[in-house]
């Protein structure tokens, strides 16, 4: 398994540049969504990174793309997608700090887009399944002009139209519709 790892001693202040294409099984978080079928990713995980030192930090800027095959939440469609995404992380040395739970801290822009580590290496794989994940719809629609399925007949609104009442319907008391109180 190849995974995207930086050695610290061998960033310096002239930038570097990575290029990765692994299979989605590299990243646990996104096998498991794989998995669990939250999704389909359909290829390699492809990206270019470009790292630099800058005074204590190390400065991690990329792309990453990844094909997807999603199903529309509205009418269940299976179609397919792509993750393109641009990210910033700025990496600092894991210094021990001792926060007491009870005081309130405030994040500033720099907090946001930092993470820490430890060691002589930076495994990115993290980051990078991250930045994939948080791209990947919760409800994925095929189209904004999706009309869905027929809530009564099952009928693909896209594709046909169906002679089903149009009135719309509450469900709040619908099982008590039909009741009769007898005395």
């Amino acid at each position: 398994m190849v995974h995207v790892k930086l050695i610290v001693d061998h960033i310096k202040d002239i930038p570097i540049s990575l290029h990765f294409d692994e299979p989605v099984e590299v990243y646990p978080l996104l096998a498991a969504m794989q998995n669990d079928t939250s999704c389909s990713i359909t290829g390699n995980i492809q990206g270019d990174i470009t790292v630099t030192r800058e005074y204590e930090n190390i400065r991690v800027t990329g792309r990453v793309t990844a094909p997807l095959g999603l199903s529309c939440s509205r009418c269940l469609v299976d179609y397919p997608s792509f993750v393109d995404t641009n990210f910033t992380i700025f990496f600092r040395k894991d210094s021990i700090k001792t926060v007491s739970t009870e005081d309130e801290l405030e994040l500033g822009e720099m907090d946001l887009l930092s993470s820490t580590y430890s060691g002589d290496e930076i495994d990115l794989t993290p980051e990078i399944e991250e930045q994939v994940a948080m791209e990947i719809p919760v409800k994925p629609l095929c189209s904004e002009e999706c009309k869905g399925l027929c809530h009564q007949c099952g009928t693909d609104l896209n594709i046909s139209s169906c002679s089903c009442s149009k009135e719309p319907v509450s469900i709040t008391f619908s099982a008590l519709k039909n009741f009769k109180v007898t005395r």
